[in-house]
């Protein structure tokens, strides 16, 4: 069988022990993955944090940052402690080293967190 070749790699990452500070919102995971972008050198087209209260979807949030090659985005349930960070690439750039750099600020900034699962999937492959 000869080499598979992928278009774009897409890198999933679960941790536990997710402490949420009161009133955060996500927004200080969005900071930390839009901090790893920029410092990546790929480029934001946009970026959001949605909070959620409990009320109709559990607590907790989602950050996503699209970017010129697809998305970063961390989604977070907050009671359980869950925070689900997927980092999605489709041209140049390395979705490894950019998970790697956010890894590196989440465990930095958050000690509590435990990575317990970590994947990187090629994408639009061909043979």
């Amino acid at each position: 069988m000869g080499g598979t070749e992928s278009v774009g790699s897409h890198v999933l990452l679960d941790y536990t022990n997710y402490i949420s500070p009161k009133g955060d919102g996500g927004a200080r995971i969005l900071c930390i993955l839009r901090d790893s972008v920029r410092d990546s050198g790929v480029r934001e087209v946009h970026s959001h944090v949605e909070s959620f209260d409990g009320s109709i979807s559990p607590p907790g949030f989602a950050s996503v940052v699209l970017i010129d090659e697809s998305h970063v985005s961390a989604h977070c349930y907050s009671e359980k402690g869950i925070l689900a960070v997927d980092v999605f690439t489709c041209g140049e750039n390395d979705a490894d080293s950019l998970a790697d750099l956010i890894h590196e600020r989440l465990i930095s900034e958050i000690p509590t967190l435990r990575l317990v699962f970590r994947e990187r999937v090629s994408r639009f492959r061909s043979d």
